[in-house]
């Protein structure tokens, strides 16, 4: 392993709504009786790249995303039906804010991976926020440098396994990088979502030499979520681009995905996800909203994180 990078951080400044005692939101909770150094459950981390979007042709924006996440995120209340236990967690909860990046996307996926791997290493789920599809090479490098195997869960249009261009990562490459790393680290490799308009073959053969599974949009309903998930027997990472959303719902996105998944399926598999005692981290990509109508992608990215830690909410009131 190379030396690790010391990721520096920038912390977002965003105006929360006035409220009252008995109106609080997200933002206004997260961290509150977490002292300096104790070990939150969850830590928030923004990785604001769209690097790999440019060199995989893609619409630059999504580098401008984990702020607009947090915008609409920080104004969500915390589930009514579960409030105490969700309240509690969000106490435990810590926004590091986003990593300062170079520019130059090996060293910035890297530094992502310096970043989260103390605290996979002590059981903390980590929440990236992304940036491109890039974002989920550096997270996986996180689990390389805990020394960690981990199975990959991509929710997506695409199956994301490109080569390289002249030997170089991009949104459309991480799960390739992955299953290739030199370490074997990666476990395994699941798409569900992917639209038979926008997967070449040689990429399904890809999965299928590397041992991996996927399943077509067409097929993927609330049961078919639930057996994905049912399936998850060892550590996963799971990495949510919001193009597998239909651009009805989902119109900022750097690659809008025509006869995508519902919002309702989306948000059930984040909940899932959230739920699954496997899922060791989770990201949400691919949001740009240079692209966006009125935050609608925006809003539905945020409401992602929330379904995610609604179903963590649950795997901790079952454990």
């Amino acid at each position: 392993m190379s030396k690790r990078i010391v990721p520096t951080w920038t912390v977002p400044q965003l105006s929360l709504p006035q409220t009252t005692p008995l109106d609080v939101r997200l933002g206004q909770l997260l961290g509150a009786d977490l002292s300096k150094n104790a070990v939150p459950q969850v830590v928030f981390v923004g990785f604001p790249s769209d690097e790999g979007v440019r060199r995989n042709g893609g619409r630059p924006g999504a580098s401008q995303a984990p702020d607009a996440i947090r915008h609409f995120l920080y104004k969500l209340t915390p589930d009514p039906e579960r409030v105490e236990p969700f309240r509690r967690l969000l106490n435990h909860t810590r926004d590091l804010g986003n990593l300062v990046l170079s520019g130059e996307l090996e060293r910035d996926q890297a530094l992502l991976g310096s970043a989260i791997a103390p605290y996979l290493n002590r059981g903390v789920v980590v929440i990236v926020l992304g940036g491109g599809h890039e974002t989920a090479y550096g997270h996986f490098l996180g689990y390389v440098e805990a020394n960690q195997e981990v199975a990959l869960l991509n929710l997506d249009a695409h199956a994301d396994v490109r080569p390289l261009n002249a030997g170089k990562g991009h949104s459309g490459s991480p799960f390739r990088q992955a299953l290739d790393h030199p370490l074997k680290f990666c476990l395994g490799y699941t798409v569900a979502g992917l639209l038979p308009h926008a997967v070449s073959q040689s990429h399904l053969d890809f999965i299928a030499e590397h041992g991996g599974r996927y399943v077509w949009r067409s097929s993927l309903t609330r049961q078919a979520i639930d057996e994905v998930f049912a399936s998850l027997d060892q550590a996963h990472l799971a990495t949510f681009d919001l193009d597998a959303v239909d651009q009805a719902y989902a119109p900022g996105v750097s690659a809008p995905a025509t006869r995508g998944l519902s919002s309702e399926l989306w948000l059930y598999a984040a909940y899932k996800a959230g739920k699954h005692s496997r899922v060791r981290s989770f990201d949400v990509v691919e949001l740009n909203p240079t692209y966006d109508r009125d935050g609608q992608t925006a809003r539905l990215a945020a409401l992602t994180v929330w379904q995610f830690l609604s179903g963590f909410v649950d795997r901790r009131s079952a454990g």
